[in-house]
């Protein structure tokens, strides 16, 4: 028994049984090690309890829009992985802090300001979620078990209670949105928050739709399209191509179950020669190796987060309450999701498509955006092409450019039903991670469809 407990707790997530005092429920930022001076923005981190006990306490980051807080829309942004902390975001892609490079170390990061932060044009909330990511914990074993379905809950759970503690923000116009396994989340959240309203929670959320970067969608369709988009992009040859589709069957990611079909294993064989040395971040960029990774690697990001979560003045600095978290880490890889994954006993990937629930937003006042990188190799714009083009929704404007610059920075199209709008926008040269590759254009088209909607409050 006292081996499994070690296991569980390892495997799983540390919970702590009892918590002194939960008054520092949130608290202003002044400064954080690594930048100089004090914060010449509003940035706010606490817990916000969950669950029928509050056994659940997950941490947040919550930056002001520099613009207009009052006003400006509220953005409530899910990290990908599932397992992935705020703290990503928050440095690495769209925070108004990034990683100065050429003054960090491993273990010393120093800190600059970002140019093109979404704090500019929106109120961003960043959320640790579930617990055991970041500096969320659970104060029970039973509370740190979680799944899609139940993320999604939490999520919703967690936007009232925040709202409800921060009334000033309640009629800002609320976004829900996030990054890669996010696809999956995101729109169960957003229809759990039109549901709220049309059940008459309180309080009521002023809720305008979604926005989702490099998503995952389906579980078979987006892996399944990395091999469509290893031919476009000239990865494999048109002979592997050809081969592996007549013997393959349209499936590309189940074959090595079927020991029958060794036709298709063995055309499969020729086109993981061809890609698995190939950076699915960004196609473009060097393979990460675990030895000095490029900035941009998966693999740095993990060792630039980890140190500095793990600093202690940097957790005191951000509030975190002590003894809850034994160690940071950027991504809790237990609950990280992978190709043909199993559950675990901490996750249950209990939601195969978000398809379903993208449909059922049709009869709402909904707008979405979806940007893919279109040198993503780990959700490629193939697969979002494919499933947005299922959805059957009418084109309300073609495919055509978009700009920065005086330079083509991607193209868009938009879909609309009713009160219902989907555009669907690429950003030419990037990655999975778009505002780490992207961060300027990533920047303006996010602005400017913001800036398309009308925000009187409908509640």
């Amino acid at each position: 028994m006292e081996t499994n407990h070690k296991t569980y707790t390892s495997l799983c997530i540390l919970f702590v049984f009892l918590l002194s005092s939960f008054s520092d429920a949130n608290s202003i930022v002044k400064n954080l090690p690594g930048f100089d001076g004090d914060l010449p923005f509003t940035l706010e981190t606490g817990y916000v309890g969950v669950g029928a006990n509050e056994e659940i306490q997950l941490f947040y980051y919550f930056v002001e829009s520099q613009r207009d807080p009052l006003h400006d829309p509220l953005l409530l942004y899910l990290t990908g992985g599932p397992g992935t902390s705020g703290l990503y975001p928050f440095l690495y892609q769209i925070g108004p802090l990034s990683i100065n490079f050429d003054n960090s170390t491993w273990e010393k990061l120093a800190l600059e300001i970002n140019p093109n932060s979404w704090a500019k044009t929106a109120n961003v909330l960043y959320v640790d979620l579930p617990a055991g990511t970041g500096f969320s914990y659970a104060t029970t074993y039973n509370a740190s078990k979680s799944s899609d379905s139940i993320l999604a809950k939490h999520s919703y759970k967690f936007l009232i209670k925040w709202l409800e503690d921060h009334p000033r923000f309640l009629n800002n116009p609320l976004y829900v949105t996030g990054i890669s396994y996010m696809g999956i989340l995101v729109p169960v959240v957003t229809l759990e928050v039109y549901k709220g309203n049309e059940r008459g929670d309180q309080p009521q959320l002023n809720i305008k739709g979604s926005m989702i970067v490099s998503p995952l969608t389906d579980k078979f369709n987006d892996f399944n399209s990395r091999f469509e988009f290893a031919h476009r992009l000239a990865l494999i040859s048109d002979d592997i191509y050809e081969s592996a589709k007549k013997a393959c069957n349209g499936n590309y990611i189940d074959v090595y179950t079927d020991p029958k079909n060794s036709a298709c294993a063995s055309s499969l064989q020729r086109v993981d020669e061809c890609t698995s040395r190939i950076n699915a971040g960004n196609i473009l960029d060097p393979f990460c190796d675990d030895v000095n990774p490029d900035p941009t690697c998966r693999e740095a990001a993990a060792i630039y987060l980890e140190y500095f979560g793990n600093d202690k003045e940097v957790q005191k600095a951000l509030h975190v309450r002590e003894g809850t978290v034994e160690t940071f880490e950027k991504t809790n890889e237990t609950i990280h999701y992978v190709l043909g994954k199993n559950d675990t006993e901490c996750y249950s990937y209990d939601i195969f498509s978000s398809l379903v629930y993208h449909k059922m937003l049709f009869s709402r006042k909904c707008q979405v955006l979806i940007l893919s990188g279109d040198h993503d190799f780990t959700f490629p714009y193939v697969g979002a092409e494919e499933w947005i083009q299922s959805l059957n929704l009418p084109v309300e404007s073609p495919w055509k450019p978009w700009f920065v610059n005086n330079q083509v920075a991607g193209y868009r199209m938009k879909y609309a039903k009713n009160e219902y709008s989907l555009t669907y926008g690429t950003v030419k040269g990037a990655g999975h991670s778009i505002p780490l590759y992207k961060p300027e254009e990533a920047w303006i088209i996010l602005d400017g469809w913001l800036s398309s909607h009308s925000y009187s409050s409908d509640i």
